[in-house]
């Protein structure tokens, strides 16, 4: 189920700072290696924080930066996508990874606990399919000849036609992986969106995926007390 990793928070004492621009005026203040201990943090950033989704006045909090690794299943990644500064740093790839995933011993790890055993093994079965005929050398006259797991025997004329059958088997192995197979991306985002996150998802049905993450942001520097959580 989701699970986040690696978090680095940037820039809250500066952005604890700037919130105060709207009533000053004059040349900022330098503020480099500003930490909180630097600072008095003013009731101001409780009230702006906490002010009303949309409204602008808790604009400040786009400046608290925020980096993860998230471990996701693929029904999240529709859910994730629509937010507009949630931004995918990088991220596993199913094109160059999943039939290489499927050779482990360890495969079965990779989907989440809802997934049937028999819907493992048919993906397994494709995706070893696959692997067997990437591996197969050429006859002295340019054939190909395939023994599968399964037994069964294939003769492939030609490159094109072992391709051909590559192509079949590795989109049968894609097309059919469940919704719960998991993998993990990094990303980047900021306090702001964060905090529409967690207003829409806190109760979500995904409880043990969006209930995860909500809980984690609680657990960021401040963020509880700076977007009004109680």
């Amino acid at each position: 189920m989701l699970t986040i990793k690696n978090t680095k928070v940037y820039n809250l004492p500066d952005a604890i700072v700037v919130s105060g621009y709207p009533t000053r005026f004059g040349e900022p203040e330098d503020r480099k290696n500003l930490t909180l201990d630097d600072i008095e943090i003013p009731n101001r950033v409780y009230s702006l924080g906490s002010a009303k989704q949309g409204s602008g006045h808790d604009n400040f909090l786009s400046g608290i930066l925020v980096t993860f690794d998230i471990k996701y299943t693929q029904y999240i990644t529709p859910e994730l996508q629509r937010y507009n500064f949630i931004k995918i740093v990088s991220s596993q790839s199913k094109m160059y990874t999943l039939t290489k995933v499927m050779a482990e011993e360890n495969c079965n790890n990779y989907f989440n606990k809802y997934v049937d055993e028999d819907i493992i093994e048919k993906i397994k079965h494709y995706a070893n399919i696959y692997n067997t005929m990437t591996n197969i050398k050429p006859d002295e006259d340019g054939s190909y000849f395939v023994e599968f797991p399964n037994g069964v025997k294939t003769v492939y004329n030609n490159k094109k036609e072992l391709e051909d059958g590559k192509y079949y088997y590795f989109m049968k192995t894609l097309s059919n992986l469940p919704t719960g197979y998991e993998m993990w991306m990094n990303e980047s985002t900021n306090y702001l969106q964060l905090k529409g996150m967690y207003n829409q998802r806190k109760n979500h049905r995904l409880r043990e995926d969006w209930g995860a993450f909500c809980d984690w942001c609680e657990s960021l520097p401040m963020f509880k007390e700076l977007v009004g959580i109680k």
